[in-house]
């Protein structure tokens, strides 16, 4: 299956937008970080970090696998 998606351009190209949408808001957060914050103890590479999984947060899309029940009462 992983395999597949692999060779499937609209998957490709949805993953290279998502990818680019992450890159994008990371450079945001940390430009801003080091334009508006104070000095930090922490070392850059681990402010780095902290800025691409609150990114990867934001920008990453969730996939669930179910089904979908309307409420009850609304048709």
């Amino acid at each position: 299956m992983h395999s597949l998606l692999l060779n499937d351009p609209h998957e490709l190209s949805r993953r290279f937008n998502e990818d680019e949408a992450i890159w994008r808001c990371f450079r945001e957060k940390r430009w801003l970080r080091r334009l508006l914050g104070p000095p930090s103890m922490l070392p850059e590479a681990i402010l780095d970090d902290l800025d691409w999984l609150e990114a990867e947060r934001e920008m990453r899309q969730v996939r669930a696998i179910g089904r979908f029940f309307p409420a009850p009462g609304k048709h």
